[in-house]
């Protein structure tokens, strides 16, 4: 038989009790300190990288808007060339005008060439006149259908067939308007315009141009590359009225007024 605790020792054994419970009390308000803590800081760390984050996003430098790359023109040899020539830098210029006269036995053709229509086309029809390629050269082929009305020139052999010795891609134009009745087939090269020749096949521009003294209907594949004054169109003019011979199976043939390219000039740059 066990005997019995007495009052003292009754209360020591409260008071230990109590005691244990404060330390448990305590240890658990210690731990849940931590854990405040412990959040409080992640929660800080968070919220730093998140305005860390925000401030790169805002304050980082606006992206430069995109530059346009300069032209690159691809000169791609192909048959002999009908004259001696060498060709022309890769990278031209893409803006701003050149002015070039054919001064023609039939009078002055002025032209005005914009670069920024027809940057490849413009930089070869220009190094070509400045080497003399266009001079003592004949204007082979005149339609004058309705529909189509142009003067071809560029080929110094006079068959339609010469070129520079090089070929290179076209610049198809913007913005012209349908030909009216073409049912989308066609676009309206408008009277006044010089664009270049090519065959059937892309890439094939070449030195060939063609001057438009009506408005024309042709697929919008063939690069404008400039505007004829009002002087060259007169001359056109009488030239178209005076006919062809029919003798071209494409259509047209030789004028029944011959055009023969003396000289091309171009014009000395603007200061």
């Amino acid at each position: 038989m066990s005997a019995v605790p007495t009052n003292e020792q009754r209360r020591k054994a409260a008071k230990k009790k109590l005691e244990r419970q404060i330390e448990r009390r305590a240890e658990r308000t210690r731990r849940r300190r931590q854990r405040l803590t412990l959040i409080s800081v992640v929660g800080v760390v968070a919220l730093v990288a998140v305005a860390v984050g925000i401030y790169f996003v805002v304050s980082a430098p606006d992206e430069p808007d995109p530059v346009a790359a300069p032209a690159t023109c691809q000169y791609n040899p192909s048959e002999a060339a009908a004259k001696p020539n060498t060709p022309p830098d890769p990278n031209p210029p893409t803006t701003g005008t050149v002015d070039v006269a054919l001064q023609t036995s039939q009078g002055a053709i002025p032209m005005t060439l914009d670069r920024a229509s027809a940057p490849c086309a413009v930089n070869a029809v220009v190094s070509l006149a400045q080497q003399g390629f266009y001079d003592d050269t004949p204007c082979p082929r005149l339609v004058t259908s309705q529909g189509l009305q142009v003067l071809q020139c560029g080929d110094p052999t006079g068959t339609g067939t010469g070129g520079p010795g090089y070929q290179y891609a076209e610049e198809p134009p913007q913005g012209l308007a349908p030909y009216p009745g073409a049912e989308g087939q066609a676009s309206t090269y408008s009277r006044g315009l010089v664009a270049m020749a090519k065959s059937s096949q892309p890439g094939s521009t070449g030195s060939q141009f063609f001057l438009v003294y009506g408005d024309s209907a042709l697929p919008p594949e063939y690069s404008v590359v400039g505007r004829i004054g009002t002087e060259g169109l007169g001359v056109l003019d009488r030239v178209g009225a005076g006919g062809d011979d029919g003798s071209n199976q494409a259509g047209g043939g030789a004028p029944r007024i011959p055009v023969q390219i003396q000289r091309a000039v171009v014009a000395a740059p603007a200061p």
